[in-house]
């Protein structure tokens, strides 16, 4: 089991966030934005990663701060949850369908952080989520658990479905950057990630 609890209080959110990367999907997730609730649960349940998130922030002022600030937490419990590393894949890729859209993910979880999102929404926001701010949670993650991502837009459609692929591409991409190969040892030639 690799667990990890991570707590995040600023004077714009107060978070605390439980995970389990050994986990079977369950999901207990109130950040106060019930699109963004419902694309961490398509992580939840598509990489098989248990999640008990509340979030309280300012989402009086707009969704930013309570989104980037999960994305930090999401990504040092990530890290944490890895551990040394010992054993992972570290690679992890994923091409996922959602109806009419098509979105292909790459991960490395290397410790060179970088999240390339190709995300051409037409709409600005989906319910109280901005759209951009689908860029900024994977940054934010990227930068705090040490990994590169990459999620590139194969065919646009419906904005609701642009989302929800990337974070479905997302999830089945870090399941299998993150599952256990004992052959590997740590993955890399350097002798360090």
């Amino acid at each position: 089991m690799r667990p990890s609890t991570i707590e995040r209080n600023t004077k714009e959110t107060k978070i605390k966030l439980i995970i389990n990367l050994d986990g079977t999907g369950k999901s207990n997730i109130n950040t106060g934005i019930a699109f963004f609730d419902h694309m961490l649960t398509q992580i939840s349940t598509h990489g098989l990663i248990d999640i008990d998130l509340k979030a309280d922030g300012d989402i009086e002022v707009d969704s930013h701060h309570t989104i980037e600030d999960v994305g930090i937490c999401f990504g040092m419990a990530i890290k944490e949850a890895l551990g040394d590393k010992k054993g992972i894949k570290r690679y992890g890729k994923a091409l996922i369908p959602m109806d009419e859209v098509l979105v292909l993910c790459g991960i490395d979880i290397s410790g060179r952080p970088f999240a390339g999102i190709d995300a051409p929404f037409t709409v600005s926001n989906i319910g109280n989520f901005e759209t951009e701010m689908v860029k900024e949670f994977f940054v934010a993650l990227a930068n705090n658990a040490g990994m590169s991502i990459h999620s590139i837009m194969l065919r646009e459609g419906n904005n609701h479905h642009m989302a929800e692929a990337i974070f479905k591409a997302f999830a089945r991409a870090l399941m299998d950057a993150v599952s256990i190969d004992d052959r590997f040892g740590l993955p890399t030639s350097k002798g360090i990630l």
